[in-house]
């Protein structure tokens, strides 16, 4: 016969793995506090393969008070767009997303009906601290419904904004909250997850933007800039984006901007720079490349890379879905070139059939 498991051992099961990565301190009043915790000791006769965690570990924690920007961490740069104000109540750091229609402007004439967040195309960052806890209201101001699913954040099952799946849809006219601690660090990302296919294809993105608690010396950079690859389907004469497009896409954005209009990337001589690139465009993968200079691949959107296993490249592959931190020194003035190097993406249009627009690039100022 079976042996019969009480619910005490079945709960207890596995929960010597949900530990990694962060430390649980029982205080004196019985509650328990989230604390970030140190890389774990590893010996050379460590041969473990399976971490402890792979979501965070214990969602129910007492949060770490707000972090404060300029005093916790340097606020990233936006080039073209903007990091969401914030205000705190009773500990939690609230923001306010709102979905709306944008007349948005590529470049001087080239303009199209998007969807956005908040003013901006592609280009709204959220900006916080580990250990927080966020409360973020969500509006509807489009004509359907939405969601907004926080890509590759540790949450709450209730909290992750799959229409229909773990949350009722944000109908038209309606504000929905979403609340959680945040138990990690790193550049992650947000976007509608209710009818994709058209709702990320006309504008529905933006950067997620977690700065660790304790940060290592290491850590802090001159420059932190926020850069989001985008591509679009806008055919000449017509006022919105083709969501139904699958490869003929002739429009590539950073930021939701196309060169000459995208902002530049202005550092000093010898500035420590970090570049958070995330891409949640349709279809196309993108080798964001810069010139004169050779860049660690630093971060994914998993975590931190160690830095024994950094690479040096001049180029990176950012696919649908990902972030990847780059780290340089700007060490060799100049205005240099920074692009995607399929070279159909460096020149909208695809061609010269039409007037130019320079692609997904972005000009470094030495």
């Amino acid at each position: 016969m079976a042996k019969k498991l009480s619910r005490r051992q079945v709960l207890g099961i596995g929960a010597g793995t949900l530990a990694a990565g962060v430390v649980w301190n029982k205080e004196a009043q019985g509650t328990t506090r989230y604390q970030p915790a140190a890389a774990p000791a590893r010996s050379s006769n460590d041969r473990s393969y399976w971490q402890r965690t792979y979501s965070g570990g214990p969602i129910d924690v007492t949060p770490l008070p707000p972090g404060l920007p300029g005093r916790d961490y340097k606020p990233v740069v936006v080039p073209s767009g903007a990091a969401l104000p914030f205000r705190i109540v009773d500990g939690v750091k609230v923001f306010h997303v709102i979905g709306e229609e944008i007349d948005h402007d590529f470049d001087t004439g080239l303009r199209a009906k998007c969807w956005g967040f908040n003013g901006h195309v592609n280009s709204t960052v959220i900006e916080a601290v580990e250990g927080e806890r966020v409360r973020i209201y969500v509006t509807n101001r489009l004509p359907v419904p939405t969601s907004i699913h926080w890509h590759g954040v540790y949450l709450p099952n209730g909290m992750d904004g799959v229409g229909g799946l773990t949350q009722p849809y944000i109908r038209a006219g309606e504000t929905a909250k979403y609340e959680f601690t945040l138990r990690q660090y790193g550049s992650f990302m947000f976007h509608s997850h209710h009818d994709e296919m058209t709702q990320m294809g006309m504008g529905m993105i933006g950067m997620f933007v977690i700065h660790p608690r304790n940060p290592s010396p290491d850590y802090r950079v001159d420059r932190d800039f926020s850069l989001m690859i985008s591509e679009w389907s806008i055919k000449a004469g017509t006022a919105r984006p083709n969501t139904l497009e699958m490869t003929d896409f002739n429009v590539l954005t950073i930021n939701g901007k196309v060169f000459p209009s995208t902002a530049p990337l202005v550092c000093k001589t010898g500035d420590r720079v970090r570049l958070r690139l995330g891409n949640l465009g349709a279809m196309d993968h993108h080798p964001m490349h810069i010139h004169g200079h050779h860049f660690r691949v630093a971060a994914t959107d998993g975590e931190d890379i160690p830095l024994s296993a950094q690479w040096p490249e001049t180029a990176v592959l950012v696919a649908v879905g990902q972030t990847r931190n780059v780290e340089l020194i700007t060490d060799s003035p100049g205005d240099w070139a920074f692009h995607c190097h399929m070279t159909h993406h460096v020149m909208n249009q695809m061609g010269h059939e039409f007037p130019e627009h320079g692609g997904d690039e972005a000009r470094r100022c030495g």
